[in-house]
């Protein structure tokens, strides 16, 4: 009952407790300068720094927790919100660039349904039953058949070669899993990506409004870098317009040498290597580029 009465106050905030995305999460809350520690067998962490309490929880079970639980936050796939059928009472706040896949078909490669349209009438295992249900249901009716659309919660690469299923509707990622077991996907149901979502009725609007700030710089800092380079003045428009920033370049004057200036300036980290290539080719010196943790913009 103690521990209960130190949730009383505290923004929940539910994280995987394990699977593909924890470590990410894990990461992703380090980033944000969320402290807290984590008994091996504690599903809920108190926050040292931050009035935050972290829940522990099944991925599967986090968008269905904000929706209609109490809990404030949460970091689960936009596919888990579509499964739990909580859109309408949940706030997806951030894309956090990880965790990215597709729900799919999949059939064995030497199978005798290779369509959608074959699957109608036959079995389907799964563990996104509400999922799969919505895009057979019209099917089934236009076709006078009744789709079996049955729920595995693992191993569902290996439902079709133990004869429990026709097809499998699962998550592709690299899709090595899929070709291991003999399979092939025919049709995609949605893309999916990690999450930040809220519930709409949650009364922590002000911290869920900082760590959304916080969260949103961890992600800018993943994806570019500070670039610092010393050129002439007179090239100074050639190199602002490779390295124009977000608002524009700063710049300042070298004291030490006549008619040269320093500038420093965000570049996309997928562009670095061609942005360097062509501030050198400017006549650009000194160029530098260093990674930061966090940001705001």
């Amino acid at each position: 009952m103690e521990f209960v009465k130190d949730l009383e106050d505290r923004l929940l905030f539910a994280v995987p407790k394990k699977g593909r995305i924890y470590e990410k999460c894990i990461e992703l809350l380090k980033g944000c300068d969320i402290h807290f520690n984590r008994s091996s067998r504690q599903d809920i962490a108190l926050c040292t720094n931050l009035p935050i309490a972290l829940i522990f929880l099944p991925a599967a079970d986090i968008a269905k927790y904000v929706g209609e639980g109490n809990v404030d936050l949460g970091i689960t796939g936009q596919d888990i919100v579509v499964e739990s059928e909580v859109e309408d009472k949940i706030r997806e706040i951030l894309e956090l660039n990880f965790g990215k896949c597709r729900l799919s078909i999949e059939v064995p490669v030497k199978g005798e349904f290779q369509t959608l349209e074959s699957l109608v009438g036959k079995r389907i295992v799964t563990s996104f039953v509400n999922t799969t249900a919505k895009l057979f249901a019209p099917l089934d009716a236009a076709a006078g058949k009744k789709t079996s659309i049955k729920h595995v919660s693992g191993s569902v690469e290996a439902a079709c070669a133990l004869g429990l299923a026709d097809g499998i509707v699962d998550l592709v990622e690299t899709g090595e899993s899929m070709r291991a077991a003999g399979l092939h996907d025919i049709h995609d149901l949605m893309k999916t990506q990690s999450v930040l979502i809220a519930n709409k009725k949650s009364k922590h609007t002000d911290l869920i409004q900082k760590i959304t700030s916080r969260v949103r710089g961890v992600i800018t800092a993943h994806q570019y870098v500070l670039c610092t380079y010393n050129v002439e003045r007179k090239n100074l428009p050639l190199t602002s317009k490779i390295t124009p920033g977000r608002l524009g370049p700063t710049v300042s004057a070298l004291d030490s040498h006549d008619g040269w200036v320093a500038v420093s300036s965000m570049i996309a980290i997928k562009e670095r290597g061609q942005i360097l290539d062509q501030l050198t080719e400017c006549g650009a010196t000194d160029i530098m580029v260093m990674a930061f943790t966090n940001c705001r913009v």
